[in-house]
């Protein structure tokens, strides 16, 4: 398209994590305005897209971050932050809390990805993830033969504080050891219950490679899922499904070649020639391990003895749809929990519980209003509401379903069987818990943005902080 002058940055935008400037300021490099919910699997993959050009072409392209909010949460500052990071964000973010920046820019989908020219004008957008190669194409001929140049205007404020932890998520536990998917280290942390580091699997930065705990590498891991001498990891960000071996801690892969795409059902000969999408939950029965596909609405799963894969549900569409198989709809489920033959699905942007019956893989809503609908209500399933739930946990010793409800800060539970939906009396706010597990008399929490792990001791109340120490 011909090259078109474009408004300036909306008035009431909020910048996040740098001091203001506007689009005149910023004229003499090629410039991306990059309009993203922070909540959403799809702009995560733009945002590492966009952030693994940058690392080939350093200093050829300056990036704008405008997050559009789909939540209530998302309209506070910190929360909408915490989340682009947790996402894995490289650039400078301003919050369009009001849709202004969306409206004037004429923007109607995430991702969206304006690019503006050395001048300040508008030659090109992207719309959605668009086809392999597409990003690559279009940031090549914006950036052309341009000299590398430092952005003064946009330089990166208010970083993270360094902690032993960084936005962990995933966690698992036996009678003896807490497993930590330490997702903004890249890496995976066995622990005692008191907090004390006694391995570490991966070396810290973000990669994708098999061998033994500190030469294998992983990408802003996420669920953790235990069983004997085996911890498998949805590796998110590498959108691969591994192994540990917790005898030996040795890394290999069961299927996920390290890019987002189409799985396919049947069986997996070549772990890496298997494309998965967003891999986000992990729960295992019977020898088959089911993952919450974020990526392409699904639920999928993979037997380890016959290293088969296999579709269960979801027809790919982002919604809240019962039914069997493919007539049912998800929108981003990201936790998942099972029991005998009912898998339990934490169903992100529909804000609900979905419920799978494994045999006939017929798929029910628990709790849930329909996509557009979150709220924070307690009481009978009809009227219940949650706000981006991101973990589940059952517990193993009562039919109740401990739910992360990551938007309204809360721990609450569902019980099983027609039971309505509790919020936990905790002494303060979560800040975006998106883990849980249940074992050794607690409910253990990943606090995210907080970069902690709480212990919760349902019989006494008591919420305590798990310190990590290396």
């Amino acid at each position: 398209m011909n090259a078109q002058p474009v408004q300036d940055l909306p008035e009431f935008a909020t910048w996040l994590n740098a001091a203001p400037a506007t689009l005149s300021e910023l004229r003499g490099q090629p410039l991306a305005l990059l309009f993203v919910n922070a909540a959403s699997a799809w702009c995560a993959q733009r945002l590492a897209e966009v952030a693994n050009w940058q690392s080939r072409h350093p200093g050829r392209l300056q990036v704008l971050v405008l997050q559009v909010p789909r939540f209530d949460f998302e309209r506070d500052e910190t929360a909408s932050l915490k989340l682009l990071r947790r996402q894995g964000l490289h650039s400078v973010a301003l919050l369009d809390s009001d849709w202004d920046g969306w409206r004037r820019f004429g923007v109607t989908a995430w991702p969206t990805m304006v690019l503006m020219d050395v001048y300040g004008r508008e030659s090109s957008r992207l719309v959605g993830l668009g086809q392999p190669g597409e990003l690559d194409r279009a940031l090549n001929e914006l950036c052309g033969n341009l000299q590398p140049t430092p952005f003064e205007a946009l330089r990166e404020l208010r970083p993270e504080p360094r902690l032993p932890l960084c936005f962990p998520t995933g966690l698992a536990v036996t009678t003896e050891r807490l497993y930590i998917a330490d997702s903004g280290h890249h890496r995976v942390l066995e622990c005692t219950h008191g907090g004390r580091v006694l391995r570490q699997f991966g070396q810290g930065t973000p990669d994708f490679m098999d061998g033994g705990a500190q030469d294998a590498a992983f990408n802003r891991p996420q669920a953790l899922v235990v069983e004997r001498e085996s911890l498998y990891v949805a590796d998110t960000g590498n959108h691969a499904l591994r192994r540990i071996n917790i005898i030996t801690g040795q890394v290999d892969t069961l299927c996920g070649n390290g890019r987002p795409g189409e799985p396919r059902d049947g069986q997996v000969d070549d772990p890496r020639s298997v494309a998965l999408n967003h891999p986000a939950g992990l729960a295992l029965a019977d020898n088959e391990l089911h993952m919450a596909m974020a990526g392409d609405n699904r639920i999928w799963s993979y037997h380890l003895g016959q290293r088969r894969l296999t579709r269960r549900a979801g027809s790919g569409a982002i919604d809240q749809r019962d039914g069997s198989g493919n007539v049912a709809a998800f929108a981003q489920p990201t936790g998942l929990a099972v029991v005998q033959q009912a898998l339990y699905v934490a169903d992100a942007l529909a804000s609900s519980i979905r419920c799978v019956q494994l045999r006939g893989d017929l798929v029910q809503t628990l709790i849930g209003q329909g996509v557009w609908n979150h709220g924070s209500e307690d009481g009978p399933r009809d009227r219940a509401s949650l706000q981006f739930p991101q973990a589940i946990a059952l517990s193993p010793d009562a039919p109740l379903l401990w739910i992360a409800d990551a938007g309204n800060g809360r721990l609450r539970t569902l019980r099983l069987g027609g039971g309505e939906l509790v919020t936990q009396a905790l002494p303060r706010r979560l800040h975006g818990p998106a883990g849980l597990a249940v074992g050794s008399g607690a409910v253990w929490i990943a606090e995210t943005d907080a970069h902690a792990v709480l212990r919760f001791d349902p019989a006494s109340g008591v919420l305590s902080d798990v310190p990590i120490t290396e």
